[in-house]
């Protein structure tokens, strides 16, 4: 399909996150832009603000007529009416991994992948390139604070960034000149069955980098990678020697500060704007991969500097001498152990009160055990109910089965209708709001209340 000839775009999931930013693609280009999703959020009251008009319950009557294009996410249900009335009648369907392939293969690409970590590695890989003369372009996979978008437009520059998703295989669409893998852990095993078919399609994408390109790898990952000559591979890491790494690692006033090694070139006393250990992991892969593609060590140190984070990612909404109230999109048992011993080494000695909502059955059937390992690091525990997303429930996967594996002493179930004034009850010295389904929805009624 040539998306050049499109005018008018149907989205099925528009408020999908990846789905937005290629709905505000599309709305820059001056295409005329139509969907539906399953419930008003922020964000599509956001785009119906920009001029896209979006329903929210099916009905097929309500589509226009003269669609070119009709692009859809796989969280889609395939029973959805509106889904079987573009199959029915012709239409052209593309996926939304499928339409990022096609935008994508006109620029050099810098594709971010890996199981956790990627949407602030390829946020902050967009902040450090948009320091450059040339700009950049970029689809996010969460809201960057800098520019309060999940899309950046540079019509002068020849790179885009992208988050490289394994969920579905969608990354398998993108042939990067650049790509960085973060992590290879379990997940998605409603796709893959087993860690070792995930790795193998991590194997497949590292093959797909273009003539010419590089490998950026976390150190210690351990998978196939396709070596294929004229590819050349580099590894960083965090705490040990790597072609792009970090030493004299400190906190100074709340921030952290090191020097950056950048294969060889040694940066001194590099601030990084945003908290979070994990966030200095993901600040050399944004570093190296920006210095790569050509960025400066000025204009990273800049960059690093002034990178104010992503929405749900470490996101700091309150901080005072008497609570500090952090929300964080983690959904996987790494990603909490990850978050919660970065809040613990930020913040030593404060009580964490952690509240949890965990995202889809499978996901919470699959780690049980290493979910309640995880969040046994917090001093207090609430669980919401788990978040169903495109699953169905299944029998004997709830969050009190989750609560009853976890080990401390003070652990409780919340509804969501209830947890203001839980909240208020216990007073938190620290408090951790994590799950990537709808507790974003609750997060600024937090924030107001306290």
């Amino acid at each position: 399909m040539n998306i050049e000839q499109v005018n008018k775009v149907y989205f099925l999931g528009i408020g999908g996150i990846g789905m937005s930013a290629l709905a505000r693609f599309f709305k820059s280009r001056g295409c005329s832009i139509y969907g539906y999703d399953r419930v008003s959020t922020p964000l599509t009251q956001e785009l119906e603000k920009e001029g896209m008009q979006i329903h929210y319950h099916e009905d097929e009557d309500l589509i226009p007529d003269g669609i070119d294009l009709v692009v859809y996410t796989p969280a889609v249900p395939k029973q959805h009416t509106e889904y079987q009335f573009f199959l029915d009648n012709g239409y052209p369907i593309l996926k939304r991994s499928q339409v990022l392939g096609l935008i994508s293969s006109g620029y050099k690409t810098i594709g971010i992948a890996g199981t956790h970590g990627k949407t602030t590695v390829t946020t902050l890989t967009a902040h450090l390139m948009e320091q450059t003369s040339n700009k950049v372009n970029a689809f996010l996979g969460g809201i960057s604070k800098n520019y309060d978008s999940n899309l950046l437009l540079s019509p002068k520059s020849e790179w885009v960034v992208v988050e490289a998703d394994e969920y579905d295989r969608s990354f398998l669409q993108l042939f990067p000149q650049i790509a960085v893998i973060t992590s290879v852990d379990a997940d998605h095993l409603d796709i893959y069955k087993n860690i070792l078919a995930l790795k193998d399609t991590f194997t497949q994408f590292t093959g797909q980098i273009k003539p010419g390109g590089q490998l950026i790898i976390k150190k210690g990952l351990v998978f196939n990678v396709i070596q294929r000559p004229g590819i050349k591979v580099y590894t960083y890491s965090l705490d040990q020697q790597a072609d792009f790494y970090i030493k004299n690692l400190a906190i100074q006033k709340g921030h952290y500060i090191f020097d950056l090694i950048l294969n060889g070139t040694e940066m001194k006393d590099v601030v990084l704007g945003q908290p979070g250990l994990f966030n200095v992991e993901n600040a050399i892969a944004a570093s190296a991969a920006a210095f790569l593609a050509g960025a400066t060590p000025d204009e990273i140190r800049k960059g690093l500097l002034s990178f104010s984070g992503v929405r749900r990612r470490f996101d700091v909404r309150i901080n005072r001498e008497d609570l500090i109230y952090i929300d964080d999109y983690a959904h996987h048992p790494e990603e909490l152990k990850a978050c919660i011993n970065s809040v613990k080494h930020l913040y030593q000695g404060k009580k964490i009160t952690g509240v949890f909502q965990p995202h889809l059955f499978t996901r919470t059937r699959d780690f049980a055990d290493d979910f309640a390992k995880s969040l046994e690091l917090l001093d207090e525990i609430i669980l919401l109910d788990i978040y169903p997303a495109r699953e169905l429930p299944i029998e004997g996967i709830t969050s009190e089965m989750l609560l009853n594996k976890i080990t401390k002493t003070h652990k409780q179930i919340c509804s969501k209708d209830d947890l203001i004034d839980l909240l208020k009850s216990l007073k938190p010295e620290l408090l951790l709001t994590l799950g990537a389904g709808d507790i974003d929805q609750s997060v600024p009624i937090i924030e107001k209340a306290l």
